[in-house]
Order: C-alpha cells, then structure tokens, then sequence
C-alpha cells in the first residue's frame, strides 16, 4: 500500500527508537542531541550502497550530514532509492561538480550590504538569521553557509541586519532565514520579531523554515506564544514528498494555523523523488489537508554536486500542466526558477497563449482546447474561424 493508494493514512511511530520514552521522543532538544551526524551511526542503522558511503565521508568538506531520528525514521531501509532516503543521505554525485554550478548560485553575496542580509528585490529583505539546520538537504542553495563544512565564514549579525532594515523605509517585507530561524530559542525569536514590529515600515514578516518537516516536536505552545504576540507572522514549509506529511508534520501545522499563522509550502523539484505528476499532487492534496497552501516549487538552483537530483525542467511544465485544471485551484502551486546570478524568481508555465492579435488572444484551456477572447468590442468570430476552423475554436 502506497502514499497514493491510501491518501486517508498519516504516518507516524517512533520505528527504530521505539524503545525511547515518550517523553524524550517529543522532547525537541532531545532530537537534535541525537542526530545521526556521523558515518558510523549511519552504518547501525542502515545498509548503505557504496555511492551512500562515498558521499558521507565526503560531506564534511561540503555539506555536514545530520538527520534528526524523527525523520530518518520517514526512510526506507531496504530501498536505496527511498525519496525521503535521497534528501538527507549524502551520495557520491555531490562530488562532482559542473560547469554550470556555482556556490552561490542565485547571487546572494553579491547583494548582501551588510553580514546576513540580502536585499535583491526593491521592498523586501532575506534576513539570514542562523547557519544552523536541524537536518540538511543534499541540495542546499546554502551549501556554503550553513553547517560549517566549507569554512565560509559566515557570521550572521542580528543587530547590524536590524539597522539596515530601520534605515531603509522601501523594506517593507522581511523574510526570516538561514540556516533555520526556528532552531533559536524561544526568546531570541520574541526579540527579533519584536524589534521587526517596531520598525514602522515594515508590514510583512515570513519565516521560511523546515523545522515543521525535520522536527516537528519544535512547535510547541510557547512557540506558538511567540507567534501569537508578534503577528501576524506568516510561515512557509518546505516538503517534497507525500511521505513527509505525517501526524506529527500535520499536527504541528495545526498548531500554528490556530496560533494565527498563515501557513504555505515552498517544493524543490528532484529528480526520482518528486518529478512526477501523480507524487505532486498527492503531495499538495495533502498539504491542503494539513491547512498549508501550496506556494512554490522551485527548479533546483545551480549548487555546486547537485546534478544528480535535479530534475529535467520539462517534468517541472508537464507537472503543471497536470495539476492545472486538474485538481483544486488553492493547491496549484507556482513553478518557479530562482534566476542565476541574482536575477530574482522567475515564473515557468506550460504555453497556453496561442497569439494575441490586435482583435483577441487565442489561448488553450488545460484540456487543450482553443478558445478565443475578444480584445475589442465586436471582434468578428469568422476571423478566428478561419483560422483554426469551426471544430476547433470555442466562443
């Protein structure tokens, strides 16, 4: 039985810690102390491949492997091509390196004017907050920054980051991220988001966090509290796969939705874990289910050993050409590319605009049907016949 076979079942269970009390297994800090961060940890639990065990003792010059036990335990053990297994295991692809993949490859660096802060687009900032994740993604546009493999020297400074935005009055958006935001510490986050309310011309605060995905026992009430105080404050998840949405992941997003969040999901498209129409909408339905609007995917950015999981951007087109007209609007998410070189997020569509004439656009509909609008009053409907013929156009 298959996440698309039974869409009614949420998993969850504690699988290999069964044996830790209850207690310690919703205890948060207690899953980030015992993270499988090491080769040798990986071995007890898993039979890995060879190109598994290259990869991991090769991650520490690139991207630090930790897993948190709640999610390692989402893994397939005796499938080496476990969709939640490719996202957090590291694999020997990540060594190599082509010539079209860069370590900052949507050119943050470039538009950061002081340590943390990324101010791309006119009115809004990234506010890198944290280098620090619960788990890593084998794909992170951040690679460099985050976990500390690489040495970048990266020092996130709260109080320089929170000058920059008092003085710049076109910031009006601040997107909260990192690393994770929601790894700091409840009062940390009171006094980030605190000092952001005082700031007259900022009027929309964003977390973007996986937190809900790798370590839902972090949602907890105090948190909640926090959130309650500052918002509204809207938050966006990130999971790629119907076998993250679980009781817990689900049970987390509902205690933020009923602490005022807005809740949306951010997608990586990956090669042999999402790109396929029928695991995507498995995916949004689901998420729609756990009260999070479907937001983004993302075509995987350019990182430097990422080519073995991204996937052909066609898949991408053709994912939303099923889901488009097929499924609920509110759970279509936008296809997107993060340009390279800093050129800001680009929407990709499948065409449905035939032409546009001086007369009216001719479009097809998501079954493939011609239709035709009429950009002047009275435009003549033989024109469009003869065009595409009688049986084809649709008034």
């Amino acid at each position: 039985m298959t996440y698309i076979e039974d869409r009614r079942k949420w998993y969850s269970g504690q699988g290999f810690w069964k044996n830790v009390p209850e207690s310690k297994w919703k205890d948060w800090s207690w899953q980030l102390r015992n993270r499988i961060t090491k080769l040798e940890q990986l071995e007890e639990l898993i039979d890995l491949t060879d190109e598994e065990r290259d990869g991991c003792s090769h991650a520490n010059n690139k991207l630090a492997m930790a897993i948190t036990p709640y999610f390692f335990n989402l893994i397939d053990r005796e499938d080496p091509n476990c969709p939640v297994r490719k996202q957090v295991i590291p694999r020997a692809g990540e060594m190599v390196v082509t010539t079209d993949e860069m370590l900052d490859p949507v050119g943050e660096d470039s538009h950061s004017p002081v340590p943390g802060l990324v101010h791309r687009y006119p009115d809004r900032v990234l506010f890198l907050v944290t280098d620090r994740c619960a788990a890593y993604c084998r794909y992170c546009t951040r690679s460099r920054l985050v976990s500390n493999a690489q040495d970048y020297n990266f020092s996130p400074s709260l109080e320089q980051g929170l000058e920059y935005i008092r003085n710049h009055p076109e910031v009006r958006d601040v997107l909260l991220s990192g690393g994770d935001p929601l790894l700091l510490s409840d009062n940390k986050l009171d006094y980030l988001l605190g000092e952001l309310r005082k700031i007259e011309h900022v009027e929309f605060i964003r977390i973007g966090s996986r937190i809900p995905v790798f370590l839902p026992q972090r949602i907890t009430p105090s948190l909640c509290d926090v959130f309650k105080k500052h918002g509204p404050i809207w938050v966006s998840i990130h999971t790629n796969h119907p076998k993250e949405c679980t009781q817990e992941v689900k049970d987390a997003c509902e205690r933020l939705s009923f602490a005022g969040v807005p809740l949306g999901n951010q997608s990586v498209l990956l090669k042999d874990v999402n790109d396929d129409a029928d695991v995507m909408k498995a995916l949004v339905h689901r998420l729609v289910r756990m009260r999070v609007r479907p937001y983004y995917i993302y075509q995987c950015d350019l990182i430097t050993g990422s080519s073995h999981l991204r996937a052909d951007l066609r898949k991408g087109i053709e994912i939303m050409r099923e889901l488009r007209g097929h499924t609920t609007g509110y759970a279509v998410p936008q296809f997107v590319i993060d340009a390279p070189n800093g050129g800001g997020k680009v929407p990709i569509n499948p065409e449905y605009i035939v032409k546009i004439d001086d007369e009216a656009i001719h479009f097809k509909n998501f079954e493939g049907k011609l239709y035709r609008y009429p950009l002047k009053a009275g435009a003549p409907v033989e024109e469009a016949e003869a065009q595409f013929g009688p049986e084809e156009i649709v008034m």
